[in-house]
């Protein structure tokens, strides 16, 4: 099982990023949990969406790739970090080529606040609804992480751990209902300028 994870932090000491190690080492060989920098994507633009740089191409073919997409994001400002979103775009862009579609989606966050990304999350699936990626609802995942990591970014809060151990559980089981694995999946093709012939969006029929 492949899922692409998007951390919405990008800072060497993220918190969201020491979240994402937690959360790697609990799933451990069950999936492969792929990071991609989203931090080199350009800003996105009609300019560029047509014929995109190489980086850009790549991040298309992984998301083709994967089997689910895993955000795990900060709160700025009671919204979503503009570096997420914008990988976000990238991978809907151009209009009618939502690569999104139909991919089963999981959201999670921390934050250094009591509210744990709420605000974050709320405005994400609202984005994530629009792109119809299939986002499990429950159980949701708002985490105050303060207190939960040592020096070296460990986890080492026991609560904290068994919250992930009960999420990946859920999300694997959404996972396995939801994905494309488990449908007649058909995928139209499209060839435009700059990119090669590739699927256009995951369809399944139940």
């Amino acid at each position: 099982m492949k899922i692409l994870t998007l951390i919405g932090g990008i800072g060497q000491n993220s918190l969201n990023r020491k979240l994402f190690s937690a959360v790697k080492e609990i799933v451990g060989p069950e999936a492969d949990l792929i990071e991609f920098d989203i931090s080199q994507l350009p800003f996105f633009s009609q300019d560029l969406e047509s014929d995109p740089p190489d980086y850009v191409t790549s991040y298309k073919d992984l998301i083709r790739e994967v089997d689910a997409v895993w955000f795990i994001t900060p709160e700025y400002n009671r919204s979503l970090p503009g570096v997420l979103k914008n990988a976000i775009d990238w991978g809907s862009r151009p209009y009618g080529q939502n690569l999104w579609e139909n991919l089963p989606g999981a959201v999670m966050g921390a934050s250094v606040g009591n509210i744990g990304t709420f605000g974050a999350q709320h405005h994400l699936r609202q984005i994530l609804s629009y792109l119809n990626i299939i986002t499990m609802n429950q159980p949701e995942f708002y985490f105050n992480g303060s207190q939960a990591f040592n020096d070296e970014g460990k986890l080492i809060d026991d609560k904290t751990h068994h919250l992930i151990l009960n999420f990946w559980t859920a999300f694997r089981e959404w996972i396995g209902k939801h994905g494309v694995n488990a449908h007649q999946v058909e995928q139209p093709l499209f060839q435009s300028k700059g990119l090669e012939v590739s699927p256009q969006t995951r369809s399944t029929s139940h």
